[in-house]
């Protein structure tokens, strides 16, 4: 059986950015790559979306976007998700009942992440909170 997981923005910009805390001395770029790595030798299959790209598009100059776009377009492990209209009403209506505890991206991250039956890989603790809240898996990259 495959996995497949549905990674949120912040992994990506962890493992490229080079980020990492100061305050918890973690190497967080090494543990995206841990995981990347890991994912690819098992063939896994990584979910993204427009969503994904759009926010990328918001963090990275134009020629960082355009050269790690690539990735996402010519990787067999990789495979694009779409929203559709009643997913978005459904999200809508979760960031109602949340009080908008969380952004309306992160919200769609999760809905995409069960729609393609993922494990979501996050570390943003208020989107691992709602999620388990929703039933939707979700794990930071250490604990995969």
């Amino acid at each position: 059986m495959v996995n497949s997981y549905y990674i949120d923005t912040c992994i990506y910009l962890n493992l490229w950015k080079k980020e990492s805390s100061d305050y918890f001395k973690k190497p967080f770029w090494l543990f995206a790559k841990k995981l990347f790595d890991k994912l690819e030798s098992q063939k896994s299959i990584i979910y993204y979306s427009g969503f994904i790209l759009k926010e990328l598009s918001f963090i990275l100059t134009q020629e960082e976007f355009a050269q790690k776009r690539i990735l996402f377009e010519n990787s067999p492990n990789f495979k694009k998700v779409l929203l559709s209209e009643e997913e978005f009403s459904e999200a809508r209506d979760i960031e109602d009942k949340i009080k908008r505890e969380i952004s309306f991206y992160d919200i769609i991250h999760m809905l995409l992440a069960r729609k393609t039956n993922s494990i979501l890989i996050t570390r943003d603790k208020k989107l691992l909170k709602i999620a388990k809240r929703y039933n939707i898996s979700a794990k930071n990259p250490e604990e995969l």
